[in-house]
């Protein structure tokens, strides 16, 4: 005799069927049919080495063997059920942590926190801001919003929202405004250039893209963070360089002007979540975010 345990299938349907006194409802109960049912059973009993069920005129009725397998599997699948309701439970109660850079988080998250919040209420959203390197992989961290370039490691899984587009932005308040914002984009050889130490390859890469030679940049007044680069702009201080999403609010307001658009980069916004602790969540997170984002 096997000291193994039976097969799970077999035993939720023995306890399914003795439990409802019907191979039948079974069947209906478990979205498989009579003959499934009746298979598992069989297999069970081969697998104990003992009946589990005998003929009763054209029903059947549990043995004693069968009696006493009930009353077992009854009892651990109602508390498997249970505790597996507990645990969903307590997901759905726990608030959906997410991380992102503290810029990404001032200027374009939180403007539109509000909404989120009334729209996917079950989220209970918490926040985590860096503006260090990042870690999707952190403890108590749910899922990562950030702009990074693919390949995508193996034991994440990744929700691609935008392309990053990044482009050259000043203030109408900036001292030089007027003789700049329909210059072309060369003119901007010739000007300081605020920029920030997050994103040193920002402007060289702007100007490749360009077709500028961008070892001619002038660089001028340099920030830690985007999030202060960005307010030094929308001060007059200068031209800085940013993603479009990040700016998009400030362009629709006029606190900033993009003169020369934005070029597309490897990077992709995205949303990562460890596949070892996924929560179902992270979906109707991504969904929302790539919805918010065609209407920037």
């Amino acid at each position: 005799m096997s000291q193994d345990l039976p097969p799970l299938n077999a035993l939720r349907a023995f306890e399914a069927a003795a439990r409802l006194n019907s191979i039948s409802q079974a069947a209906d109960e478990l979205f498989v049919t009579h003959g499934a049912v009746s298979r598992q059973v069989r297999a069970l009993e081969a697998h104990l080495g003992v009946a589990l069920f005998s003929k009763e005129g054209r029903g059947l009725k549990l043995t004693d063997a069968g009696i006493r397998l009930r009353d077992v599997s009854g009892d651990l699948f109602s508390r498997l059920r249970s505790t597996c309701a507990e645990l969903q439970q307590g997901q759905a109660d726990a608030p959906f942590v997410l991380a992102c850079p503290g810029s990404l988080l001032a200027r374009w998250f939180i403007p539109r926190l509000d909404r989120l919040n009334r729209e996917l209420p079950e989220l209970r959203l918490q926040l985590s801001a860096s503006e260090g390197e990042l870690d999707p992989r952190r403890a108590g961290v749910d899922a990562t919003l950030w702009f990074a370039e693919p390949p995508w490691p193996a034991d994440m899984q990744v929700f691609e929202l935008a392309a990053e587009r990044i482009g050259p932005v000043l203030s109408p308040r900036y001292a030089n405004f007027a003789a700049l914002h329909q210059a072309p984009a060369a003119a901007l050889l010739s000007e300081p250039l605020l920029h920030t130490s997050s994103r040193p390859q920002a402007w060289p890469s702007w100007a490749g893209s360009n077709n500028l030679d961008a070892a001619t940049l002038k660089l001028g007044q340099g920030f830690e963070h985007l999030y202060y680069l960005l307010e030094a702009a929308a001060a007059g201080l200068g031209v800085a360089i940013a993603p479009q999403q990040l700016v998009a609010d400030d362009l629709t307001a006029g606190r900033l002007v993009a003169p020369w658009g934005f070029v597309e980069t490897t990077a992709r916004l995205a949303l990562w979540c460890p596949l070892r602790n996924r929560d179902p969540r992270v979906e109707r997170l991504a969904h929302w975010l790539q919805e918010e984002l065609r209407s920037t």
